[in-house]
């Protein structure tokens, strides 16, 4: 009789277990995905804005203008993973904007926030406290820029190197574009634009 109770005693136990392993599992976020923001192909995703570009050998060459090539959908928390080229011997200038929601009136670029490609601030948010480094790109060739989005933080690594991190993001949503100011600091190529966004 005892041995009887003992089992049922198991049988229930194991069973509350199971159940609770289930729920558990079900109610998981599911599993954050990475895509590709270019298919290398085709601007499909993209609109541009004030700018002329173009795909050219597998690249978003930005060819003229002051203006944006800005995500046709708006993201809070992500990370954003690209390659960028700048074409100019020096005096280069670009960058990649994220969490924006409009562009001002008579404006080419969005107030904030800017991760800078300009020449000696490169990966640099101007108004965003921390949020610098120094020496981490190579002038002429590609560079590999990871920029993670949570909350109120944002985190950037520079060619597989953590560059910096920092706090005070005050807007939960936005684009994401590619700056275009071609007239003061050249053509720039963009290529393997991925986006994984997070809970």
């Amino acid at each position: 009789m005892k041995s009887t109770k003992a089992l049922l005693v198991v049988a229930v136990a194991v069973a509350l277990i199971t159940t609770s392993c289930s729920v558990s599992d079900s109610q998981k976020s599911p599993a954050a995905k990475r895509v590709s923001l270019f298919d290398g192909k085709t601007l499909a995703g993209w609109t541009v804005l004030g700018c002329k570009a173009a795909v050219d050998s597998g690249d978003i060459l930005i060819q003229e203008g002051n203006g944006l090539i800005q995500s046709q959908k708006q993201y809070a928390n992500f990370v954003v993973e690209y390659e960028w080229k700048a074409l100019k011997a020096d005096k280069w200038d670009s960058g990649l904007y994220f969490r924006y929601t409009t562009v001002p009136a008579n404006r080419p670029w969005p107030d904030r926030y800017q991760v800078n490609l300009r020449q000696d601030d490169e990966g640099n948010v101007g108004d965003l406290k921390g949020a610098q480094s120094k020496g981490m790109t190579k002038p002429g060739q590609w560079n590999r820029f990871k920029l993670t989005v949570q909350g109120a933080t944002a985190a950037l690594e520079i060619n597989g190197q953590p560059a910096w991190q920092a706090d005070g993001l005050t807007v939960d949503k936005g684009f994401i574009a590619l700056q275009a100011e071609v007239p003061g600091g050249g053509q720039f190529r963009f290529r393997n634009i991925f986006i994984t966004e997070l809970p």
